[in-house]
């Protein structure tokens, strides 16, 4: 089979062998794999080995082949895979032997994947491929931030700094669904406008000054991805009591913040990554109500993978990113 593998220290489309089910597993010929910024640090994280590693979190297929003991689903089945390996129950954290599927596993940008029959889930109808293969990382990491973790509720205003990223780009439409109001921030002034058609109420410059721009909200809950570029920014403009939900730092990861001012604030922080498989069906339901799709931004062929990596790494995304596998 075809696959797009990290190989010493190198990205390239590679022939590997297919995959073969042992026990309670599933091979998924995968139609549409999705990337997240993750894929594009393992290559640093992982370092350089000689055995090949296929990269990629997220995907859609069909059930191909099944092992010994597979109850839960059959040959033909169209699936989506749940990339938050042995997480099943909702918790506080996640449990010790929680990973994300992609590193040190094989992940999903190649023709097929052989997976444990408890990371699938049915693929909702509505959903075309393309929507389907980006769904599950980006979209259950906005979902446990903003309802587990955030508490959001309707009526309530959520800032979201970072209007272009795919997990932005559903948090924008949960908290619509909710009824909630929502206000957002982006450099570029064609994404401003891409959050605002997708339902944000506000979408405002990074560059401008927050505290004078929303000196008239009343925000209840900051959801933060972006790290010491934008947190006490962000603090600066939640009102006492409120919430910070952080689920991610593609600026640095260390800051600073005046702790006298946080605890005479009343804030409560909240850290967040991922979700379990119980609010991934619980996600998947609400985006069915809801009749939510995500927003894929581009779509490109699995040869073209490298390429893809190179337009996700400036950010000139709004949305996801797809790799279409088969037809």
């Amino acid at each position: 089979m075809k696959a797009f593998v990290l190989e010493d220290g190198q990205l390239l489309v590679k022939e590997m062998e297919d995959p073969e089910p042992k026990a309670g597993e599933v091979v998924i010929s995968l139609r549409v794999a999705g990337l997240n910024r993750r894929d594009l640090y393992i290559p640093n994280r992982y370092g350089v080995k000689e055995e090949p590693l296929i990269l990629g979190s997220d995907g859609a297929g069909v059930v191909e082949a099944i092992g010994t003991g597979v109850e839960n689903v059959k040959r033909g089945d169209e699936v989506i895979i749940n990339p938050a390996l042995r997480w099943f129950e909702n918790s506080a954290a996640p449990p010790e032997e929680f990973d994300i599927l992609g590193m040190p596993d094989h992940g999903t940008l190649a023709e097929k994947i052989v997976i444990h029959s408890d990371q699938v889930e049915l693929k909702p109808s509505y959903l075309t491929w393309e929507e389907a293969g980006v769904v599950a990382l980006a979209a259950l990491t906005g979902y446990r931030a903003m309802f587990t973790q955030g508490q959001l509720k309707q009526g309530e205003t959520v800032f979201i700094p970072g209007a272009g990223s795919g997990v932005a780009t559903y948090l924008i439409s949960y908290a619509k669904s909710t009824g909630a109001r929502v206000i957002v921030t982006s450099r570029s002034k064609e994404k401003r406008e891409a959050a605002l058609k997708l339902g944000a109420d506000r979408a405002i410059d990074t560059a401008s000054d927050w505290t004078k721009e929303l000196e008239q909200e009343t925000i209840d809950l900051v959801i933060e991805s972006v790290g010491r570029a934008t947190f006490n920014r962000s603090l600066d403009v939640l009102k006492k009591g409120g919430r910070i939900v952080v689920f991610g730092a593609t600026t640095e990861d260390t800051i600073d913040f005046n702790l006298r001012n946080f605890f005479y604030s009343q804030y409560q922080l909240f850290g967040s990554t991922m979700g379990s498989r119980d609010e991934l069906r619980e996600l998947l339901s609400f985006m069915e109500k809801h009749q939510i799709h995500p927003v894929v931004d581009r779509t490109f062929p699995l040869d073209e993978t490298k390429t893809a990596f190179e337009y996700l790494e400036p950010n000139k995304q709004f949305g996801k990113i797809a790799i279409k596998i088969n037809e």
